[in-house]
This record gives C-alpha cells, sequence and structure tokens, in this order.
C-alpha cells in the first residue's frame, strides 16, 4: 500500500526557510509524478509545485516561483520543497501527492493525484 509521510514543517519568521520533505512508502517511486499542495484556512487547496517521475520536469505557482525549489531524490524515495522568503501568506498546511504516469517526463498543475498525504503545518510570523 503506497504511503505518503511529510515532514519538516513548523514555524519560522517572514523572510526565513524550511526544507518539507515527503517520505515515499511503496513500490516504484520513479515511476510516479509528485506535487506540493496547500491549503490555507477559509481557501481552497492550491498546487504549488509538481515535478516528473524522471526528475526532468518542473513546474511552479506563480505565488512562488523564484522561492520555492522542489526536488526529488529516486534512491532514497523522497520528495523535497525547499522554501525559502517565506512571507505570511505562504501559511497553510501543505501537502505532497503521487500520480503513476506512464510518461516520465511530465507532470500536471492539477487536482487529480492519486494519492495523498496527511499534510504538514507551515506557520510564518513574526
Amino acid at each position: 500500500q503506497l504511503q505518503l509521510v511529510e515532514s519538516g514543517g513548523g514555524l519560522v519568521q517572514p523572510g526565513g526557510s524550511l526544507r518539507l520533505s515527503c517520505a515515499f512508502s511503496g513500490f516504484s517511486f520513479y515511476k510516479y509524478a509528485m506535487a506540493w499542495f496547500r491549503q490555507a484556512p477559509g481557501k481552497e487547496r492550491e498546487v504549488v509545485s509538481c515535478i516528473s517521475a524522471s526528475g526532468s520536469s518542473t513546474n511552479y505557482a506563480d505565488s512562488v516561483k523564484g522561492r520555492f525549489t522542489i526536488s526529488r531524490d529516486n534512491a532514497k524515495d523522497t520528495l523535497y520543497l525547499q522554501m525559502n522568503s517565506l512571507n505570511p501568506e505562504d501559511t497553510a498546511i501543505y501537502s505532497c501527492a503521487a500520480e503513476w504516469r506512464a510518461v516520465l517526463t511530465v507532470c500536471v498543475m492539477g487536482p487529480n493525484y492519486d494519492y495523498w498525504g496527511q499534510g504538514t503545518q507551515v506557520t510564518v510570523s513574526s
């Protein structure tokens, strides 16, 4: 059974950095496109970034472009999100998600991922 477990959230001051991790438990991590989503209180869930199964392609929401970096280590079955220059608008629960794809070089910035983690809270406040 595929499981995703996020870690690395916490409280950080504006301008600070955090790195989130998502541990993939199951088979064939290298065949899954991965994404990070976030949901702030009172707002709809939004996709933050995605990365193809091969790691060759990445996409970002405009709100985080230039500040966040998604990456993966297929040898460690782990997905990462490096978040820099954080601001209070980044406060949310961050979740990772996985989607099996036949094409290993594509990821989709959309909601239709098959597997989800439980989320980790990120709070940006002084």
